[in-house]
């Protein structure tokens, strides 16, 4: 028994010898940490005294984890914009350093995901495991990085890809007044992209929670969630997690983009993104200028939209579309927040309520709508078929204008009317049906061949999905070297005509019938 207890003391004392050796070359290493006090709380936003060595833009935590970002570097104080609920903090609370700038989870796993701007669930499916971290704020690439866009970006919708086309890379605006149907426009956008190898972020930004409960639920029922994220600040959010979002969204982005992917991104909407800016803006004691904003609220948006691009083969070769958008009042397009966003993108689809309420849908304003990229991005056969549709179907709006004065019409401008409105009826579409590249090119030479012309109004679009039906089941290679980008012969449009045009006799057929009396 005494030779166990001989035992264990000997362990002991090698021990505590161990330990008295390793202290014994221990050096105390202090470092000192900033803790700064709050002196102000608002709506949103913090005003804090003790971080003389604080960073612009860097992150800041409060008591309960709440973060803050940097915003003010004023000589007495910092101003701090609030990136979660502030209702438990008052003033004299600690404010520590983090040392890091903002950053966001980026990779794959967040595809189907619905995460806040800072990365955090909001769809009930556990935390999302990420393995990089990416700064939200980065440069946009630079000139020497970025290749032509070329490529077409399909959105479904017969009015934009034949007379508004969008490429890969390109910053087209979508703009019009409150329930006009701007989201319904990307929310197409981003179901037609199913089996085109585009990845889609949508970013809402301000918006009822309901309005984005219900879209999330679209992109479900229509299978596009697997290649889609959602990044959500909701109205009821602080402004600061607002002003974030956007740029926090193309981080996310970019990653893909940085991987050789082609990646599609929605803003909905920059309105709410600049006021939620003015907003912090004011409170934070910033100079007012036009409408209140402040003086740059140009470069908050030309900084965000620039980094949309197309990346030169050497930088992988990857896109990033965005279609931000605008609410305009009273169809005053001219406003601020307008015009800066027209003059920094590559275009823009303008959404008329007039058109809205006459039941055209979707309210595209040709006239006022314009694609800086243009027919570089389109399929040679949509330039074969539409390439004078635009100008045609403006000179028919005009027209069509102008002999509402009841003056007698000679038969050519009475022709030139009626084929206009069933130019109008074509591109007419209802929402959640996208159109496929073949189909549209059938329906668009069918109509400027004045195939439709003998045909009723109310009776157009049976006969567009008559004409798409034949076309895609008796022409499949035609409708094949259509959407592989090839040139189409004089003995394709021909087919493609003569197929349209049997599919009009049926139809008529059909109607003839119906009209009989039994």
């Amino acid at each position: 028994m005494s030779q166990n207890n001989q035992v264990i003391q000997t362990v002991l004392d090698n021990t505590f010898n161990t330990f008295a050796r390793v202290l014994t070359n221990q050096k105390p290493d202090l470092k000192s940490q900033e803790i700064g006090v709050v002196k102000f709380i608002g709506q949103g936003i913090a005003r804090v005294a003790g971080l003389p060595a604080v960073k612009s833009e860097e992150v800041v935590q409060f008591r309960g984890n709440g973060m803050g970002m940097v915003f003010n570097l004023d000589p007495d104080e910092v101003g701090i914009i609030l990136l979660d609920k502030s209702e438990h903090l008052k003033a004299g609370c600690e404010v520590r350093r983090t040392g890091r700038v903002l950053d966001v989870p980026v990779g794959k796993t967040l595809l189907g995901r619905v995460v806040d701007p800072l990365g955090r669930p909001l769809d009930d499916r556990g935390s999302v495991r990420v393995s990089q971290r990416r700064a939200a704020e980065r440069e946009a690439p630079g000139i020497m990085d970025r290749a032509p866009v070329t490529v077409p970006l399909q959105t479904g919708l017969k009015v934009v890809d034949a007379l508004i086309p969008i490429g890969r890379g390109q910053r087209e605006l979508i703009l019009g007044d409150r329930a006009s149907g701007k989201s319904a426009i990307a929310l197409d956008t981003i179901i037609n992209q199913k089996d085109k190898d585009v990845l889609c972020v949508y970013c809402a930004i301000g918006q009822r929670s309901s309005s984005v409960a219900k879209l999330i639920a679209d992109l479900q029922k229509y299978g596009a969630m697997d290649y889609s994220l959602i990044v959500v600040a909701a109205g009821e959010e602080p402004p600061g997690l607002q002003f974030i979002a956007p740029y926090a969204a193309t981080a996310m982005a970019e990653y893909f983009m940085e991987q050789g992917r082609d990646v599609l991104i929605i803003y909905d909407d920059l309105t709410a993104h600049a006021r939620a800016y003015r907003e912090l803006s004011l409170l934070l004691r910033r100079p007012p200028g036009r409408e209140a904003f402040p003086g740059d609220i140009f470069y908050i948006h030309s900084r965000l939209l620039e980094r949309s691009t197309h990346l030169n083969a050497e930088k992988g070769g990857g896109s990033l579309t965005a279609l931000p958008m605008i609410d305009t009042e009273a169809q005053h397009i001219s406003a601020y927040i307008p015009t800066n966003l027209i003059s920094i993108t590559d275009g823009q689809i303008y959404l008329s309520p007039t058109l809205f309420q006459k039941g055209v849908i979707p309210a595209v304003d040709v006239g006022k709508s314009v694609s800086r990229v243009g027919g570089k991005t389109q399929l040679p056969a949509y330039r074969a078929v539409a390439g004078d549709l635009r100008l045609s179907y403006s000179q028919f709006e005009e027209l069509e204008v102008f002999s509402r004065f009841g003056t007698r019409l000679d038969e050519a401008t009475r022709k030139t009317l009626e084929r206009g409105r069933r130019v109008r009826e074509v591109l007419k579409q209802n929402q959640y049906e996208p159109m496929p590249v073949a189909e549209q090119i059938a329906v668009l030479l069918a109509v400027t061949s004045g195939v439709f012309d003998d045909l009723a109004i109310e009776n157009i679009a049976a006969a567009e999905k008559a004409v798409a039906k034949a076309v895609t089941e008796q022409l499949p290679q035609v409708c094949k070297s259509i959407q592989s980008g090839e040139k189409l012969n004089e003995a394709d449009f021909t087919a493609i005509a003569n197929a349209a045009k049997n599919a009009i006799v049926d139809i008529n057929r059909k109607f003839e019938s119906k009209s009989q009396p039994v």
